[in-house]
Formats: structure tokens, sequence, C-alpha cells
């Protein structure tokens, strides 16, 4: 009965982390600007890598696989938002203010327009 239980918790884990997901790849898709396809993908990626490790530690039980699930979780819980972050401040050091709803090939010849040719990027 015990067993059962965990399977059911587990699979609501998975299907939850799955879900989360592709509600994570709407937003890319749906939102207007940078930022907030940022942030959807960002908060979703974490929630989602969040559950979808927890179901597969309830399917793993007690064991070795169990102690580096946990530690995959822990690595992906700090890099993550790290990335997301660092992501947000290089394209403000690039100039890109939020609410800019600029294609890619728009921002490619804006950055023509205003840097000489031969002129190395800097992004630090």
């Amino acid at each position: 009965m015990l067993d059962v239980l965990i399977n059911i918790l587990s699979w609501i884990f998975l299907l939850a982390g799955g879900a989360f997901g592709v509600i994570g790849g709407l937003g890319m898709v749906r939102f207007p600007d940078f930022y907030t396809r940022l942030h959807a993908a960002g908060v979703t990626d974490t929630l989602c890598a969040l559950l979808i490790v927890l179901g597969l530690v309830l399917q793993s039980g007690f064991s070795l696989l169990t102690i580096k699930l946990l530690l995959i979780l822990l690595f992906l819980l700090f890099t993550a938002p790290t990335a997301t972050h660092a992501l947000a401040r290089a394209a403000m050091v690039d100039g890109l203010e939020p609410g800019d709803q600029q294609d890619p090939p728009d921002m490619v010849e804006r950055d023509r327009e205003t840097k000489p040719q031969g002129e190395p990027s800097s992004n630090t």
C-alpha cells in the first residue's frame, strides 16, 4: 500500500514538473520582450527541475542514487538562477531596455548602425 502511495506521489511530481516545463516553453513563445521571456524561463526551469528530481528521488527509494539526485538538485538550484541573472545583466550592459520588443534581425541591424566596423564589442 505504501509503495502505491509513493508511486502516485512520484508521478504527480513528475507530471507537474513536465507541465511546468511546457508552461515555461509557452512563456518563451508568448511573452513580448527579452526580460519577461527570461523570467518565464528562469522561474519555470527551477521549479520544473525541482519537481522532476523530487519525483525521481521518490522512485529511486533511499540509496546512493538518491544522494546523487539530491546533489544534482542542489547544483541546479544554484546554477539556474545564477545563469538567468547573468543573462539579464549581460542584456542590460549591452543596452537592451526592458520593454524593447525587437526581433533578432532588427537587433542585428541596430548593432550594425551604431557600432563602427572592426570595433570589438565589450561584454564586461
